[in-house]
């Protein structure tokens, strides 16, 4: 794998730090798990919902972690002491922990199960101290900029 030099990034930018953080860490993490299959998609402006397929589990065997910027989903299948004959087995039972690593100011605001399909419900909000402001030039008030509705 390439690696890349974030030195011109530092050069001409202040507080991306982070940023080229999160690149160094993804070139040297492990590949993503597959398990569960996954869908990523924006609902609206500054709304997501992360949808995975988690066919066989049932609501106590989910845990859905959210800290500081990272969303942790476990899933803990419980043992099935019945003996079992196969001819095929296509649907996987098996353990998982997946990680999200979540952008600044996204909240998880609920999760729901339904017909096998685990839905994540996230939102952007922007403390109201960090939206934009206008600056008055030479003046000594400050104004909060009204956002246009989309």
């Amino acid at each position: 794998m390439r690696t890349y030099d974030f030195t011109p990034l530092y050069r001409s930018a202040i507080g991306f730090d982070r940023l080229a953080q999160l690149f160094d860490e993804a070139q040297r993490a492990d590949a993503q798990p597959s398990y569960p299959p996954y869908n990523i998609e924006l609902v609206g402006e500054d709304k997501y919902r992360i949808t995975m397929a988690v066919a066989g589990f049932d609501r106590s065997e989910l845990d859905i972690e959210s800290e500081r910027d990272q969303l942790k989903i476990i899933g803990r299948k419980q043992k099935d002491d019945t003996k079992r004959t196969f001819l095929h087995r296509g649907i996987a039972a098996r353990d998982f922990e997946h990680r999200f690593q979540l952008a600044d100011h996204v909240k998880v605001v609920g999760a729901k199960l339904d017909n096998g399909l685990l839905n994540i419900e996230l939102v952007r909000v922007i403390p109201e101290a960090l939206k934009p402001r206008k600056i008055e030039i030479d003046g000594e008030s400050v104004q909060l900029l009204q956002r246009e509705a989309a």
